[in-house]
């Protein structure tokens, strides 16, 4: 414990000496139903030490819990202190994701000690055990339906409710984080998974009861089981999503420098989109997903070119414009992407047509295209890069604005500037310290070029490429083309 604060080891403490003073009655007393304890506490103690076994999927995710149905159920059929002692072995043996491993079991063990206790006294206290059928009921008599719901619902509450207070309150000694945030974020994710073992724990002790006994009970347990087994494996399926997303987005920034931090922002930029849209959780997550790989394919690019600092060749440009379609080629066997590919694939296509790769035109644009091409534009004007100065908010916005129904869908571009009117733009934190965005109250940072591709045939944009101060026109178009695939003329063009 010596790393901890001493406030922090003043309260485990205290919770240690706590939970001891709720065990002790069911240790020191006679009346204690000793073959129940002993049962349950290895079951649970089984069910933890699984979560560890290689042979069942190895260890479990950060965050996916204890499993609690036989904790529950040992506080729907034992007195308090006896399901206190239920929950300790299970505790002491489960997973420490970092050091000190003794102290941070020992926490766990108090932890759930002093919650089964809590969750035991008010399910005594609502008349819970004569409502499941305890000893002054009739062997084997049925349980007192629906009214057993309502003290068991209120038990796994409570269970719920005093271990997210005394997981606050470690962290907030422990790691300084006020209280409010520590308390309401891990309370809302938790309980509904707590009263979902609360009810699995609860049919567990009803089945219990039952004239077949404790076998019985793990009817309901194995299946409940399998499924957080499951659920823990998608935990792991996702864990290798992202860091399969992470892994391309550092390739991406390794290698073309210039934009570093750029895709993150344009995943936050698209999300801010979708979300206006009205778009469900699990589009809006895609989405994301498709603006922070938008640039995937610049690892098909050579490194030359993207470094290049003179102008570029036509034909060097026709390489660049390639770099949609790598993406969609690198990324099109990776099946939880989704409708992300053809985002990836279509960013550059522009609504009146003259984008690239395919020159698709309005509504033949995929939606999420659509939405990571205003992200795209928006996040490459508010960014200061080595060949180009940033823009304040509402500039880029306002060019955005006077591109729409040409280059970008006036949709996507009203959707980001509600978004950003409503809630601002505080952009992803990014270790490139060249990077700097620059606020909505930044003054003018120049004259404004145009967000839209001008080649033979383009509608917008500048007479020609407008160079930075010490900087020949030349090389800042070369720099934008490099950063765009060709999407921008002007210093603060889409990236």
């Amino acid at each position: 414990m010596r790393g901890l604060p001493p406030a922090a080891r003043a309260y485990i403490l205290c919770a240690v000496l706590g939970a001891l003073a709720c065990v002790l009655p069911a240790l020191l007393g006679p009346g204690t139903p000793r073959a129940a304890v002993a049962l349950l506490a290895v079951l649970y103690l089984a069910c933890e030490l699984a979560k560890l076994c290689p042979r069942l999927g190895g260890r479990a995710p950060e965050g996916i819990g204890a499993f609690f149905p036989v904790v529950l159920a040992a506080v729907f059929l034992l007195p308090p202190s006896a399901a206190a002692l239920v929950a300790l072995p299970g505790a002491l043996a489960g997973a420490a994701a970092e050091p000190p491993v003794a102290v941070r079991r020992a926490w766990h063990g108090a932890q759930q000690a002093l919650a089964a206790w809590a969750a035991g006294g008010t399910f005594a206290l609502l008349g819970g055990p004569a409502a499941l059928g305890g000893a002054a009921r009739p062997a084997g008599a049925v349980a007192d339906f629906p009214y057993v719901m309502l003290p068991a619902a209120l038990a796994a509450v409570v269970f719920c409710l005093v271990l997210t207070a005394l997981e606050a309150g470690v962290l907030a000694t422990a790691e300084r984080r006020p209280v409010a945030t520590a308390w309401r974020a891990p309370l809302a994710l938790s309980l509904a998974p707590h009263c979902v073992h609360g009810l699995a724990g609860l049919m567990m002790a009803v089945m219990w009861r039952s004239p077949y006994g404790p076998p019985a009970a793990l009817l309901v347990l194995l299946p409940m089981y399998i499924s957080c087994w499951v659920f823990a494996q998608y935990h792991h399926e996702r864990a290798a999503h992202r860091a399969t997303i992470r892994a391309l987005v550092q390739a991406v920034d390794l290698k073309d420098r210039y934009t570093r931090g750029h895709s993150e922002r344009v995943g936050q930029a698209s999300a801010m989109i979708a979300r206006e849209l009205g778009m469900a959780d699990d589009r809006l997550e895609v989405v994301r997903i498709a603006g922070i790989l938008h640039d995937v394919g610049k690892l098909g690019v050579p490194t030359r070119l993207l470094r290049k600092d003179g102008p570029l060749t036509p034909e060097e440009r026709r390489i660049i414009e390639l770099h949609p379609e790598y993406g969609h080629e690198m990324v099109r066997g990776i099946g939880f992407l989704g409708e992300a590919r053809s985002a990836i694939l279509h960013h550059h296509e522009r609504v009146d047509g003259s984008g690239y790769p395919y020159g698709l035109t309005g509504g033949q644009i995929p939606v999420l295209a659509r939405v990571v091409a205003v992200a795209d534009a928006f996040d490459a004007m508010t960014s200061t890069r080595s060949y180009s100065r940033a823009r304040p908010v509402p500039t880029a916005l306002g060019e955005l604005e006077r591109c729409a129904g040409a280059q970008f869908d006036p949709d996507m571009v009203g959707a980001l500037v509600r978004a950003i009117g409503r809630h601002g733009w505080h952009p992803v934190v990014t270790s490139d310290e060249e990077l700097q965005v620059i606020p909505q109250s930044a003054p003018e940072a120049g004259p404004v070029g145009s967000v839209g591709l001008r080649g033979p045939a383009g509608p917008t944009g500048p007479a020609g490429p407008v160079g930075l101060p010490g900087m020949p026109a030349q090389n800042a178009e070369a720099r934008a083309h490099t950063d765009a695939g060709g999407a921008t003329t002007g210093p603060g063009g889409a990236g």
